[in-house]
């Protein structure tokens, strides 16, 4: 029994990342079990002897073969015969177990070890146990896969693996089944469970541009809140661009990452044909004779005392060709802004935005009320570099307090207020501060069930005072009120119907018709600073009318014979007994089964009447009409639409449509075609096809319909296998041929070319 506790404990110690004192233990409530033909002890030698369909077990744990001997004096223990050792779901099994308890090592003969964690199969004529966490193999072998043939296998004269580290392998042969692929005499690889420093997958590829590439990152696991990789980006062509991640995770809601990278270009645009043609990009009016590169990126999201919070962005870029250079791979773009936005839930500028946006956020938001203070800096790239002045325009800062709609006292009127004040700074150009109130006043009213109606009024008030006036004439202070008044009336019918669908219990169909009247009168404000949107009120005077229908589905959460629990159940099962239901039983029974509710289908439209425009007898007083509409059908069929439509050209001046398409077997589709008059029209789409359990074709296709070219053309398969995958892709991007191809080995990692 001792025997059996040393034995596996030791064994498993470093697989499974706990000491061995916690194995030799265990739970002392837990009592070992044994069973043999004959257990004997010979005090001489101080060994325990079990003979005969040894069996000794404990929770996980358990030991079986034909003898077992221990030695508790030397602390040593052999177990001869059908030796299978598992634990949890990690197996040994082997001819002859030899171990040293004391020096922590052993020897298994003719054997195999299983790791769940890693789903590594080790075999080998002499497999030993050298350290805690360390293994070695006699002419052994390695994979992943499962069977008696797997689909590959790594064999090598000798064998090492560190969990948790890497294994080595001399002489080694990659085979695809019985196949020789791979000869190499040292072989690296992973054998990681958890997040460990060490070198991550390089990417390979070649273009014109930059040559034969090879992108080598390196992840270093700083601490368990804390991480970072770092890349060395070889270009033949360009030079090494040397980048830098890193990562924190505070709290859920203080993390941060920042990210750099740069390079000493050895190619440049100096403006030349030639060189415009080879390192420049022709759709911007700027050279870029510049060798020094970089961009930096970041955010952050920092928890602060009192509830407040602080959120910062950076995207500082070196020149405007940078991000279209290195769009993708990666460190490059798009790999960057979909990280940053999964992780923030806040964008990049697109990567042919001259403009990058720079912002310090604090806020503090209350039940009924907020607080937002931003620094604002917009980083003109082509500005900052090429032109003698820059005028983009800074907020430094803009300070707003905002309230929820609220009753006034005890009062039916209710009210709201937003509030900022703005310093708006240029390098060159006009300066100045804004402050902006704008409170609003509500009297919500209701007739019955039909109809609701809610006037509201508006009194915004603006001051200016300038720094710096480009028409000197002008007053350096200015003040502006302007009221505003909206009128909103709607109702609202429902109706709750049968469904012809036996998975959903019911359907409601609503249908809401609004009208919203708006009033802001004529003003001249010619004679004031003009930063923003703001400070230039258009006049209203329109109705604005619109329809919403919307079917909800009802469908129930638990299967259909659970939520049929309840008396009539109780009942039949007590008839032959005649027992009433009290309410002690009725308290007893499970809650009625509760309901899930999805908003699958959703239809708006809606028009403006301009009624100033015809009273000017301007000849187009209404606007176009605008409609959305949206199917969500689960996972099988997602649609959203938007369009507008111009009444008097009898045309659609845009219209966009974006569907996604999925059944059970895994194949899936997405297409979105979007359409604005006289500016762009394009269509993407990407499809995957499974088209055996294991083979799946893809493809990706995106087009300028005004322009009559292709952005992106490509087609690919992907053939997954339980521990092997392969992914191979050809795409035509822009003028550039790509090819790409990656195999997965589970467990070792991938190797590729792009």
């Amino acid at each position: 029994m001792i025997l059996t506790i040393l034995v596996w404990a030791f064994w498993t110690s470093g697989a499974q990342a706990q000491s061995l004192t916690d194995r030799l233990t265990g739970s002392p409530k837990v009592p070992w079990q044994i069973s043999a033909d004959a257990v004997e002890y010979d005090a001489a030698t101080t060994t325990y002897h079990a003979r005969g369909n040894v069996v000794i077990e404990k929770q996980a744990a358990r030991l079986a073969a034909d003898e077992v001997a221990f030695n508790h004096r030397s602390m040593t223990a052999t177990a001869t015969g059908h030796v299978v050792m598992t634990v949890g779901e990690d197996i040994l099994t082997g001819e002859r177990l030899e171990l040293d308890l004391n020096q922590e090592t052993g020897v298994v003969h003719d054997g195999s070890v299983f790791l769940k964690e890693n789903h590594f199969y080790i075999h080998g004529e002499r497999i030993e146990k050298t350290g805690k966490n360390t293994y070695q193999a006699k002419r052994g072998s390695i994979t992943s896969c499962d069977g008696d043939r797997p689909d590959w296998i790594i064999t090598g004269r000798s064998l090492k693996v560190t969990i948790d580290g890497y294994g080595t392998a001399t002489h080694a042969v990659l085979r695809a089944r019985d196949i020789p692929v791979l000869y190499t005499p040292y072989l690296l690889f992973p054998a990681k469970t958890r997040r460990q420093s060490g070198l991550l997958i390089p990417e390979a590829g070649y273009s014109d541009r930059k040559g034969a590439a090879w992108n080598q990152p390196l992840f270093w696991a700083i601490g368990d809140s804390s991480d970072a990789s770092l890349y060395a980006h070889y270009m033949e062509k360009r030079g090494t661009k040397i980048g830098l991640e890193y990562r924190y995770v505070l709290t859920e809601e203080s993390l941060g990452v920042v990210m750099v990278d740069g390079l000493e270009d050895r190619q440049t645009d100096d403006g030349t044909p030639e060189a415009t043609q080879k390192w420049g990009y022709d759709d911007d009016a700027y050279d870029r004779p510049n060798t020094d590169r970089y961009w930096l990126r970041t955010k952050l999201d920092q928890e602060l005392p009192w509830g407040a919070m602080a959120k910062l962005d950076l995207d500082i870029v070196s020149d405007q060709d940078y991000l279209d250079e290195f769009k993708g791979g990666r460190s490059g773009f798009d790999e960057s802004r979909d990280y940053l936005l999964e992780a923030f839930g806040r964008d990049l500028d697109t990567y042919d935005e001259n403009t990058r946006t720079n912002r310090l956020n604090l806020s503090r938001i209350w039940s009924r009320y907020s607080l937002n203070a931003d620094l604002l800096w917009n980083d003109n790239v082509t500005n900052r570099r090429w032109e003698s002045a820059d005028d983009t325009l800074q907020q430094l800062p803009t300070i707003t307090f905002s309230s929820l709609k609220q009753q006034a006292f005890d009062s039916s009127v209710y009210w709201d207020v937003d509030a900022e004040y703005t310093y708006f700074y240029r390098e060159d150009g006009e300066r100045g501060h804004r402050s902006d109130m704008f409170p609003r006043a509500y009297l919500p009213l209701r007739w019955k069930n039909y109809l609701t109606m809610e006037p509201s009024a508006g009194w915004r008030q603006t001051a200016w005072v300038m720094d710096r006036w480009e028409n000197d004439s002008l007053d350096q202070t200015t003040y502006r009120q302007i009221y505003d008044a909206r009128l909103d009336l709607s109702s609202e019918f429902s109706k709750v119907m049968g469904s012809p669908v036996a998975a959903v219990d019911r359907i409601r169909h609503s249908i809401k018709p609004r009208v919203v009247y708006e009033y802001i009168p004529d003003q001249d404000q010619s004679d004031l600073p003009n930063f923003t949107d703001l400070d230039r009120i258009e006049a209203v005077n329109q109705v604005t009318y619109s329809l919403t229908n919307t079917l909800t589905a009802r469908t129930s959460t638990v299967p259909q014979s659970s939520a049929a629990i309840g008396d009539d159940r109780l009942s039949s099962r007590m008839a032959g007994k005649k027992m009433k239901l009290t309410e002690q039983m009725r308290s007893a029974l499970p809650a009625p089964a509760p309901f899930g509710y999805n908003r699958f289908c959703r239809f708006y439209l809606e028009q403006s009447y301009d009624i100033a425009a015809a009273r000017d007898d301007r000849p187009e007083p209404f606007s176009d009409i605008y409609g959305e509409l949206e199917f969500n059908l689960g996972r099988y069929l997602n649609v959203a639409s938007d369009a507008s439509y111009n009444t008097y050209d009898t045309h659609f001046s845009s219209h966009n449509v974006g569907a996604a398409l999925a059944d059970h077997r895994g194949n899936r589709m997405w297409i979105e075609h979007r359409y604005q008059k006289t500016v762009n029209e394009s269509i993407r789409a990407a499809l995957s096809v499974k088209l055996t359990h294991h083979l799946t074709a893809r493809g990706e296709y995106e087009r300028n319909m005004r322009d009559e070219t292709d952005i992106i053309k490509g087609a690919g398969f992907i053939y997954a296998a339980q521990c092997w995958s392969v992914d191979l892709f050809f795409g035509v991007v822009g003028e550039n041929n790509t090819f790409s191809a990656m195999i997965n080995l589970m467990g070792i990692g991938g190797l590729g070319v792009k």
